[in-house]
């Protein structure tokens, strides 16, 4: 077996410094031709080193969830959770931020960060200030300068429509929420709104009264958007409804079956996420999963690539979700 000593002795170097070297050791100070010359003799020589992650230090995690019920920030909860385990046996070291601390508590020292929520033109450009090495999780605020790893929302909702087409509906509605200008804080039109426009024009099924823009993605607001639907439409109910998220659609469950409507037989639930609590409600939710173990592995990956190899191009992962039908739709 190829060890360190033999390369060390085919290069005419220490120990200390191939070992250094191959273990991404920061401090080391050796030139880039000698770097190189010990990874291609490691590889000539059939050297394998034991899977030790080196160590990343001084890394924030931005946790930017708006305060709410706990059921509103579930889904960021278990990305925050999975982050943390995830981290610890990649021997990934990260203080963690709130949005209650503010971006301005991130120490100047930080030398990369991994982030989660919205964040708006203000707290983008202070973060540029400390560094450039850092990853978006679910949103993209600046593509040339930042990773990102995002749930591909925009193919999910085109495929729950495509499903409701091959199953034969006229009338398909959709339930989402804003997103907002990073400058001026005002709404805009969010990714899967756009997404179900597109795709239901495709089909020529698109009417403006089928879709229902509540102020944020909670519990609250897909009650309050529901009843809205449910007062509006009446006989001219949509047979099934898009939702933009699990949060949404358990607040328009709740509504439908207060007015006695009939799920899925009248009218059908398709949402995204699959949080824990989607399989519980009344009838269980049918929704796009999305793995959140693949989301975090991927911005750590990303993370890894920034700090040992000094990439400079920016990479956006999307992640593809899983359909899982149970009894709303």
């Amino acid at each position: 077996m190829a060890t360190i000593k033999q390369i060390a002795q085919i290069l005419g170097l220490s120990n200390a410094t191939v070992s250094r070297v191959l273990n991404h050791d920061p401090n080391i100070s050796v030139s880039e031709e000698t770097r190189k010359a010990i990874f291609k003799t490691a590889e000539e020589i059939g050297y394998r080193k034991k899977k030790i992650n080196p160590k990343i230090e001084n890394v924030a995690f931005l946790y930017w969830a708006d305060d709410g019920e706990e059921l509103d920030n579930i889904f960021y909860k278990s990305i925050l959770d999975e982050l943390k385990k995830q981290a610890k046996s990649m021997n990934v070291h990260f203080t963690t931020y709130n949005k209650r601390d503010g971006v301005y508590a991130v120490k100047k020292g930080t030398q990369a960060f991994i982030a989660i929520g919205w964040f708006d033109m203000k707290e983008i450009d202070y973060l540029k200030q400390i560094t450039t090495k850092g990853v978006f999780i679910t949103t993209s605020p600046d593509e040339s300068v930042y990773d990102s790893v995002q749930a591909n929302l925009e193919a999910m909702v085109r495929q729950i429509v495509d499903y409701y087409v091959e199953k034969g509906h006229k009338n398909i509605g959709f339930i989402g929420g804003p997103d907002y200008d990073m400058v001026t804080r005002k709404p805009l039109m969010d990714v899967r709104e756009w997404s179900f426009r597109q795709t239901a024009s495709y089909y020529n099924l698109l009417k403006e009264e089928n879709v229902f823009i509540a102020d944020a993605f909670t519990v609250k607001e897909g009650y309050r958007i529901a009843r809205e639907a449910i007062n509006s439409l009446k006989d001219k109910m949509p047979t099934g409804f898009c939702i933009a998220n699990d949060v949404l659609a358990i607040g328009a469950l709740q509504a439908f079956n207060e007015h006695k409507w009939e799920i899925p037989k009248r009218v059908s639930f398709f949402s995204i996420n699959d949080i824990g609590i989607a399989q519980y409600v009344s009838p269980p939710l049918t929704t796009y999963h999305i793995d959140i173990e693949i989301i975090c592995s991927s911005a750590l990956d990303l993370l890894k690539e920034r700090v040992f190899n000094n990439r400079t191009t920016t990479k956006v992962v999307y992640v593809n979700g899983t359909p899982v039908f149970r009894k709303s739709c």
